[in-house]
């Protein structure tokens, strides 16, 4: 009985630390807030940066609490009358079968419990789902697989980007091959183009996604919404310390799910305000002129990145595409046939292929096609594609 108590004790001590200190096995706290992300050893959720997330941390703990409580009442009752009322000792059953008393209280007492546990989860969940009065609207595509991200209202409007993973393939290797490179702090969690947000400003995302479902989470700050195609959901966070924090896709979208994360940095409002003045000016030096006439060098090239950005992960850097997922374009009949298929099919998707007409410019779509065609074993016989025609095909 002595033992047994020692070990009640020891359970309900290890339980109530691990959920009072969320950081406490974490080998380096401080780089915990900064890069936002999965900590060593980490046992508990991540130390929250928004209102709302601290509302979950608090009833995470509160829930916890309350279970390790019915858990130790519930199973100390059980023991004690085991052991107690054990036969050996001369005890004998008891001949009741029922009890007004007990079923009113084991009818009120869990009503009791469902209202305290009811109340603190309701006022959080509501507050999730009011995106009112938005500082910042962003809307987050989800495609298969990067995410696409347009700023639609607030400063920053008009600013739009593909975000990718920029984790190197050499780090991840491949099925039966080891990578060639040792893997970073941040493996499978960076990209090369973050989303800006200010601190203390309230950001409202919307969700779609253009093929399946997806989910935008960012543990930090309690956000997790589904993006689902034809749909539009939102959410909105307000993080209160400057940082980068991170997240992934949590709906599994198909075979690259793990390679789509998620990249949040919080800046001051004057670093917010210096980001959009340069991202809008390289927005604006990258739109192209579709009337301009490109050499097959310059569209090659040009298509080489785009084509690294957009479709090496289905069609793969050897151009033999995935059996039986992925077509190959060594060798296809589209890409060394007529090119106002190709340039179809790119422009408008076809099957689990999404279309790039609104992600990709004139120019880079005419370059992944030009590049297609001069690539590998092809050798079209028109092997080039002027930004003009895809210009054409859209209308």
């Amino acid at each position: 009985m002595k033992h047994a108590k020692r070990l009640k004790s020891f359970m309900l001590g290890a339980s109530l630390l691990a959920a009072s200190l969320p950081s406490w096995a974490v080998v380096n706290g401080p780089a915990v807030d900064s890069q936002g992300g999965p900590a060593i050893k980490q046992l508990n959720l991540q130390p929250p940066v928004t209102q709302i997330a601290e509302q979950i941390y608090s009833i995470h703990n509160l829930m916890l609490v309350i279970c390790l409580v019915i858990f130790v009442a519930v199973f100390g009752v059980m023991f004690y009358s085991i052991l107690k009322h054990r036969k050996s000792v001369g005890h004998k059953p008891a001949t009741f079968h029922e009890s007004t008393a007990v079923e009113i209280a084991w009818t009120i007492v869990p009503f009791i419990i469902v209202i305290v546990m009811a109340l603190p989860a309701t006022k959080t969940v509501v507050a999730m789902k009011d995106t009112s009065n938005a500082d910042i609207t962003i809307k987050a595509t989800g495609m298969q697989w990067k995410w696409g991200y347009d700023y639609l209202k607030g400063e920053g409007e008009g600013i739009s980007f593909l975000s990718t993973l920029s984790t190197p393939r050499t780090q991840v290797g491949a099925p039966g091959v080891e990578p060639t490179e040792k893997r970073g702090d941040n493996y499978l969690l960076e990209v090369d183009n973050e989303v800006i947000v200010p601190i203390n400003k309230k950001v409202r995302i919307i969700t779609t996604a253009n093929d399946v479902i997806h989910s935008w989470t960012i543990p930090a700050f309690g956000v997790k919404q589904d993006a689902i195609p034809g749909f539009v959901r939102d959410t909105w966070f307000k993080a209160e310390k400057i940082g980068t924090y991170r997240g992934q896709c949590v709906e599994l979208c198909g075979k690259e799910h793990a390679f789509m994360p998620i990249v949040v940095k919080v800046v001051s409002d004057d670093d917010y305000k210096k980001w959009v003045d340069v991202k809008k000016k390289e927005m604006a030096a990258k739109a192209d002129d579709p009337s301009k006439v490109w050499t097959i060098d310059e569209l090659k090239q040009r298509g080489e990145k785009v084509y690294a950005a957009n479709c090496v992960a289905c069609h793969q850097a050897t151009g033999k595409g995935v059996p039986g997922a992925f077509p190959a374009l060594d060798g296809s009949a589209v890409v060394t046939g007529p090119k106002e298929a190709q340039v179809g099919i790119v422009l408008n998707g076809k099957a689990g292929m999404p279309a790039w007409k609104a992600t990709l410019s004139d120019t880079e779509i005419a370059a992944v096609i030009t590049y297609t065609r001069n690539s590998w074993s092809n050798k079209a016989e028109q092997n080039i594609v002027q930004p003009a025609e895809v210009l054409a095909a859209r209308k």
